[in-house]
């Protein structure tokens, strides 16, 4: 499903309070009543993703354990406040939000939420399990951090400028844009100031490695799809690997050659051509495959498989 609001205003509390409780989970919202209703709700959702512009009215949303475990929801959301002031209580901790800080909730902890009528804010809606795979230790409590420098100030001008464009975003691109700003947001919180700590690189570049390995055979093995199975950006894991002295093409590649020499000599794999091994490591072509492993091995196939008997080419 995709789908957003074009109103700039739902038409009564009622239907605010609704919309609003369909966006963040079960909760009890009490809005305050002081004069003409002007409530303000937009927001654009994907299969994955939502980003949501809320404000203009005075609030209490509060999430209780009862509430989430009648609709858990596995999401965090960024709140990036735009206008005004609000509180935020979130498990045992409370902070007070405005424009310039930057606030990462679990919607399956207890949370209250409670602002003015002059306070106006974009709350990104992501994923917990994303946000795991990215940074466990960054997933596992709510984080306030600073908006106004470095990646912070980045991040919230990339949300703002999400809700303003989302009209003219397709679900594709949408998604992409939350992706990429979600390992800005990891790389923040864990307090990375402007480029990923060694660790985390470390730590994801063995994730990069380990899935290569274990799906070296598939031909249709790209960045793209790593980085969709890992939960990060294929720019950030391009970034990582540079970083390590390498491109992804060259890492699945090599494992893929790694692959194809194990299994030359297998002999489990001796009722298979050399053909038919390369094709199975994920070679689009015999040729290829024969050029590439004596650049990296300094050895043909055949000469790898040596006299054991093996099945005709074909």
């Amino acid at each position: 499903m995709y789908h957003w609001s074009e109103q700039g205003a739902t038409p009564t509390p009622g239907a605010w309070r609704d919309a609003f409780i369909e966006l963040h989970g079960a909760s009890r919202v009490t809005l305050a009543d002081a004069g003409p209703w002007k409530g303000r709700l937009e927001w654009q959702q994907s299969r994955s993703y939502g980003v949501a512009l809320c404000g203009d009215v005075g609030e209490e949303f509060v999430r209780e354990r009862r509430h989430v475990r009648t609709d858990p929801r596995g999401t965090f959301e960024l709140l990036v406040p735009t206008r005004g002031s609000a509180v935020v209580e979130h498990g045992a901790g409370s902070s007070e939000i405005r424009p310039g800080s930057l606030a990462l909730c679990d919607i399956d902890r207890p949370f209250r939420f409670a602002h003015g009528e002059d306070f106006l804010s974009v709350a990104v809606i992501a994923p917990a399990a994303v946000l795991d795979r990215r940074g466990p230790a960054v997933a596992g409590r709510p984080r306030l951090f600073d908006g106004t420098a470095g990646l912070g100030r980045l991040i919230r001008q990339t949300v703002i400028t999400m809700q303003e464009e989302r009209e003219r975003l397709s679900e594709i691109p949408f998604d992409l844009a939350c992706e990429q700003l979600l390992d800005l947001v990891c790389l923040a919180a864990d307090g990375a100031g402007d480029s990923a700590p060694v660790a985390q690189r470390t730590r994801v570049e063995a994730q990069i490695r380990r899935y290569v390995r274990g799906h070296a055979g598939e031909p249709g093995l790209s960045v793209t799809g790593i980085a969709r199975a890992l939960g990060w950006s294929a720019r950030y894991l391009q970034t990582v690997l540079q970083a390590a002295g390498t491109t992804s093409r060259d890492l699945i590649r090599s494992e893929r050659l790694r692959l194809a020499r194990t299994r030359l000599t297998s002999a489990a794999w001796d009722d298979r051509s050399i053909a038919q091994i390369a094709y199975a490591s994920g070679f689009a072509s015999h040729a290829a495959f024969t050029s590439a492993y004596r650049r990296e091995f300094g050895t043909t196939p055949r000469e790898t498989r040596g006299d054991r008997p093996c099945a005709p080419a074909q």
